[in-house]
């Protein structure tokens, strides 16, 4: 039964979602489907690696441990430095298991002809490679921020590896820690000599009031560990919090050590300037293509001001125009997500509200509205230096668990042509939304993992390790006992046709994402993509319940045409009915490109306070009868010397500007600018006194 329910799912996936070429069927139930081989097109931007924008890519998270081991002579680590070797322990799932960067280049055809264009790797910098809770297989225990960790190769190789990438037009990405070092700093209160804990394993916090009345730890480098760190300075207690470990709330979130690591002061401008060198030479040595920054809501925001300018301006005068920079901001508030692309000057950060909001729509039945609210909330994205199309979309990592784990959580007793269904429908989601995709290295081969951290780091050379061994995995009887490079997988498979379509469109890279209303369905939903440079309609539509949907929703074109997916679709009158079948979606292009809508006037609504935040709404002075309206509100703020500063602009319905208080509350605002233009250049602009909240002026320009 196990093996019909994939065969079925295989046929599905290929026939209804994506169209695959002629099979051979097996004759007996011990062979496998065989399909023809898919040949992926590359536009020449895809070579161009240097100059490509970053929505043009497709991102691959790996962690190379567990990826594929190229070198077995570099296992144990270091063969000279003590605190760098060990932790080889293929079978326990906290061990390092081999994977390495020479594997990693040995499998970049593998990762091309999936579509990949960009990859990001888990730190690989020198770790300490065993502290008391485990092994650092995942490089975030680092001591040597100028020297590869020796379990995964050494400077050379990873300088081989970018440059055997770059051949490809494959993007190298660097994940970075500026939070912490390992753990090396004791406390006299808490650890003996040696810096093992003398009972309780911990050391609780102690807060700044704690501090002020003299109750401090007493920080000290046990013997031998005096110089272990580089550079040297990191080797000075006094570059530290030393407040004992974070409680993850309140204060502790930012001064407290993460799982007892060495948690670095952010605000002392001595750290703040010694880690922009740092990973200015990380830059100048290796030329990789961007940094995602690890544990950045545990680091001040002061840090984040200067290291990021800092970062991209020294990238482009290393030959690195379009350096890309994205934060790890656990959380799904995209108030809180938000302030690091404002205040934090980050040109992104990962989008865990898009993931939240994919899982719950996807595997947890709950109502499109969640995905409706996802996109209303790209405002608070949308300022002067950020966007929203360059946030970074994933469905899970190697922190969480991955997709297939929460569709096994939130559906148990579903079946396993269902999980693939919802796995597979939930990527091309995630492929055609705004938006930057991101992968998790091993979903493309149906792992599924237990959950948390350990639980979703499998190996993808054939596994030693029960717990990950024992799973079934998605659309394949493999299981991790055996090596996972089918490119033959229906997962596999699924997203090389999702590359190719979104390379095929630049409008599903590059266009905006509107919110279309639709009638018929609570579940199922539609978005449209639109692009400045063609004005021209993609319409995405999706159905993630086990029932076939209808919905209806006016037309901005008087006829579309299929591209992929599910093709029941129909005209009527002014409006597009499409029936998509249970756990389908369909993408329609528009034949004609979108009418320009005559320009109108705003109305300003008012001010609403949101915690951090000022939201500011506008609406039309007039019903536009395009579903479509192609306008972009941009809102200026005058500053204590009358000038305007741009702080938001918006091209999608509702029209508003969020504007983060500490930012409002530096300009000393008296008035507002809000311009609403269409996308021909034509532009009527406002005037809005704040002091007395009110539309006191206004002034009216038609700029032909």
């Amino acid at each position: 039964m196990k093996y019909l329910n994939t065969l079925l799912t295989l046929i599905f996936s290929c026939s209804l979602l994506f169209a695959c070429s002629k099979q051979e069927l097996p004759s007996s139930g011990t062979q496998k489907v065989i399909s023809d081989p898919i040949t992926l097109s590359f536009p020449d931007i895809y070579d161009d690696y240097l100059n490509r924008d970053v929505r043009d890519d497709i991102f691959y998270f790996v962690m190379p441990d567990r990826f594929y081991n190229g070198n077995p002579d570099n296992d144990m680590g270091s063969k000279s430095i003590p605190i760098s070797q060990g932790g080889y322990s293929i079978d326990d799932i906290k061990g390092f298991h081999g994977g390495d960067i020479k594997g990693l280049e040995q499998k970049l055809d593998y990762l091309k002809e999936l579509g990949i264009s960009a990859i990001w790797m888990t730190p690989i910098l020198r770790n300490k490679a065993i502290q008391s809770d485990g092994y650092a297989h995942h490089g975030y225990w680092i001591l040597d921020f100028t020297q590869i960790d020796p379990h995964f190769g050494s400077n050379q190789d990873l300088k081989d590896l970018i440059s055997a990438a770059h051949d490809k037009g494959i993007k190298i990405f660097f994940d970075i820690i500026t939070n912490h070092t390992a753990d090396v700093i004791s406390y006299q209160e808490c650890h003996n000599s040696d810096g093992s804990f003398i009972d309780e394993r911990t050391c609780p916090y102690k807060s700044k009031t704690q501090l002020e009345s003299g109750d401090k730890y007493t920080a000290f480098v046990p013997a031998g560990n005096e110089n272990v760190k580089v550079p040297a300075w990191l080797n000075d207690p006094k570059y530290y919090n030393n407040q004992g470990d974070s409680i993850w709330q309140g204060e502790s979130a930012i001064n407290g050590d993460f799982a007892g690591l060495d948690d670095l002061n952010t605000k002392d401008p001595q750290v703040i300037a010694g880690m922009i060198e740092i990973y200015k030479n990380i830059i100048s040595e290796f030329k990789p293509d961007g940094f995602r920054i690890d544990t950045v809501k545990h680091v001040d925001m002061v840090f984040w001001s200067s290291f990021s300018p800092a970062i991209l301006n020294h990238a482009k005068q290393q030959g690195i125009p379009n350096f890309h920079i994205f934060g790890e901001v656990y959380s799904a508030d995209p108030i809180e997500l938000s302030s690091y692309t404002t205040l934090g000057k980050m040109p992104s950060v990962l989008d865990f509200g898009f993931q939240d909001a994919t899982a719950n729509v996807f595997y947890r039945n709950k109502p499109a509205q969640e995905i409706y609210q996802l996109f209303e909330n790209d405002d608070f994205y949308n300022d002067n230096d950020s966007q929203s199309d360059l946030l970074m979309n994933f469905l899970g990592n190697h922190d969480m668990g991955r997709a297939g784990f929460f569709i096994n959580q939130s559906l148990p007793n579903a079946s396993a042509e269902e999980k693939l269904k919802r796995d597979i429908l939930s990527h091309a989601f995630m492929y055609l939304s705004r938006g930057i995709p991101v992968v998790y290295y091993g979903d493309e081969q149906g792992f599924v993992g237990t959950g948390g951290d350990v639980g979703a780091r499998e190996d993808m050379f054939a596994s030693k390790v029960a717990a990950y061994n024992e799973l079934d995995l998605l659309g394949t009887e493999a299981t991790t006992a055996t090596e996972n490079f089918d490119q033959n997988h229906p997962i596999y498979r699924a997203l090389q046709k999702l590359a190719q379509l979104r390379m095929d469109h630049p409008t599903l890279r590059r266009g905006f994402a509107f919110n279309r209303a639709s009638e018929g369905s609570e579940y199922a939903f539609a978005i449209s993509r639109v692009d400045k440079q063609d004005s021209t309609e993609y319409l995405l539509a999706f159905n993630p319940t086990n029932q076939p949907q209808t919905i209806r929703l006016k037309a901005s074109s008087d006829g579309y045409q299929w591209i992929d997916g599910s093709r029941k679709f129909s005209m009527d009158s002014n409006d597009i009915l499409i029936t998509l079948p249970a756990l389908s979606y369909t993408v329609l292009k528009a034949n004609s490109a979108i009418e320009n809508t005559e320009l109108v006037e705003l109305e300003f609504l008012g001010t609403e306070s949101q915690g951090r935040v000022i939201r500011f709404d506008y609406r039309l002075a007039e019903q536009v009868s395009s579903p479509l309206p192609l306008f972009e509100v941009t809102t200026e703020i005058s500053n204590q010397q009358g000038e305007y500063e741009l702080v938001a602009k918006d091209n999608t319905p509702p029209y508003s500007a969020i504007i983060d208080k500490q930012k409002f509350i530096r300009l000393a605002a008296k008035d507002i600018r809000v311009s609403i233009s269409d996308w021909q250049g034509k532009s009527v602009v406002h005037t809005f006194s704040l002091e007395k909240n009110t539309d006191v002026e206004r002034t009216i320009n038609h700029i032909n």
